[in-house]
């Protein structure tokens, strides 16, 4: 059966477009455009209450039933378990992937999309924010990279959904303030997940569709009064 999938062109929407790729499970995608206000739509506020992409219903759920799910870490986690891929067997082998993933989820997504809000989003370039969010960037590229001297990939021996969680974020190096010289482990890491043939077609779902945010409608819609208000 195939999975419906709403989403967009993002590091977030990429992570599933990833999993649904190199899992080779049936999808349609459906393109939520968040600079339009798409995720304010009733119809995808009830499956994605949060109003943030990207979000799942699989025909097939886990009892036979139609499950809908959001949060790009929970679907990861849903599609892994439906197939049996990318997360090990093992308690520890499981642990040490969760961690990882735990450490996107909480860190790399959150403080990048920071770093990508003041240092090029921003009405006002904040020096103090600006240089916070950037140096938190270099940081967590750091913990990656000393954790890619020692492990071939970032769960452990193995390719995982940790690695699917993290690579669409460090596609935007350049916008967090990245030089890929000072991270040699983890641009050799970056340089081999993005060869995979999986990666490569998920990065692509919607992408001809995305659009720079420049227009000031879509600045308001993703950063003004419409994100914060009751929908």
């Amino acid at each position: 059966m195939t999975i419906e999938v709403y989403s967009w062109a993002t590091p977030n929407g990429h992570k599933v477009h990833v999993m649904l790729e190199e899992c080779g499970l049936p999808y349609r995608v459906h393109a939520v455009d968040i600079g339009a206000g798409d995720q304010f739509k009733p119809e995808f506020l009830a499956i994605s209450p949060n109003n943030k992409i990207p979000a799942i219903t699989d025909p097939d759920g886990p009892d036979g039933q139609p499950i809908s799910l959001f949060e790009s870490g929970a679907i990861l986690l849903y599609l892994a378990a439906k197939t049996g891929r990318f997360l090990p067997d093992d308690s520890r082998g499981k642990y040490e992937v969760l961690q990882w993933l735990m450490f996107q989820m909480g860190g790399v997504g959150p403080m990048l999309g920071q770093a990508h809000h003041f240092r090029i989003y921003a009405p006002e370039k904040l020096p103090y924010a600006i240089d916070r969010y950037s140096n938190e960037a270099k940081r967590l590229y750091g913990v990656m990279d000393q954790r890619l001297a020692r492990s071939k990939y970032l769960g452990g021996k193995a390719y995982s959904i940790a690695d699917i969680a993290v690579f669409p974020w460090l596609r935007s190096w350049k916008n967090q303030g990245i030089d890929w010289n000072d991270y040699p482990h983890l641009k050799g890491w970056f340089d081999e997940v993005g060869a995979r043939p999986a990666v490569k077609r998920g990065v692509e779902v919607l992408a001809a569709a995305r659009k720079p945010i420049t227009d000031e409608k879509s600045r308001e819609v993703l950063f003004g009064a419409t994100q914060y208000q009751r929908h």
